[in-house]
């Protein structure tokens, strides 16, 4: 059986539940532009937001374009002058300050970091993330953080992990698994790039492509018995 030693975790939605922290940052932002942000909004901004952030794996848009668009985008539709990059960043500030973990989360970091080489790969915004992981006291348990902002790609293209590859002294992918919530960026990224992958799937999703799993979880804290029954 597999001796993992590198596991690399995704961070929104893996870790961190980013929908509960949106759910508190967008009505902040809202609110402070006297926006109500009612259900119709809502409904267009997550459907543009999603759009981008496709678009953004696919490398149709840039960091820059996704974060300039989606609330400047958002306001204009509905008849606000916006400064799209300005609204984006006080949203990220609100976001910033969330502490809320995915079910299990804290728990399985700090078992799993007393005997393996922990990593974050994300596709989120840098300052961002790092704040995240500061407040939630996360840090501390991570080797490195690879942000794709820094990297220069993003999940699931090949060169974001040969760029953290490279930088993880005596890596070898053989000892090495991915762990994410997202099928196309960390799955289908993982396998891309020649390591196992560990798939958090809580709504049982079917996969999109023909591209399997190494492993399936629907909770985190089966990662520790997965691995502990695998090493």
């Amino acid at each position: 059986m597999k001796d993992y030693q590198f596991l690399f975790f995704d961070l929104d939605d893996t870790l961190l539940d980013f929908k509960a922290a949106e759910k508190i940052a967008l009505p902040k932002l809202f609110a402070a532009h006297d926006f109500p942000l009612t259900p119709e909004v809502e409904r267009f901004y997550h459907e543009l937001n999603s759009g981008l952030w496709n678009s953004l794996e696919q490398g149709l848009v840039t960091r820059q374009e996704l974060m300039a668009t989606r609330f400047g985008k958002t306001f204009e539709h509905f008849g606000r002058t916006a400064d799209g990059l300005a609204l984006d960043a006080e949203f990220r500030s609100y976001l910033a300050e969330s502490n809320v973990f995915v079910e299990g989360a804290l728990e399985t970091i700090q078992l799993l970091a007393q005997k393996n080489e922990l990593y974050i790969t994300s596709n989120g915004i840098s300052e961002t993330q790092y704040k995240r992981l500061q407040v939630t006291g996360l840090a501390p348990y991570f080797k490195q953080v690879f942000v794709s902002e820094d990297t220069g790609y993003q999940k699931p293209m090949k060169p974001f992990f040969d760029y953290v590859f490279d930088r993880i002294p005596h890596f070898d992918p053989t000892k090495a698994m991915i762990i994410g919530d997202s099928y196309s960026a960390d799955i289908i990224g993982g396998a891309g790039a020649g390591i196992d992958t560990c798939w958090l799937n809580p709504l049982k999703k079917a996969p999109t492509s023909t591209i399997q799993p190494t492993y399936t979880i629907e909770k985190l804290e089966q990662l520790v018995a997965l691995l502990q029954h695998d090493s």
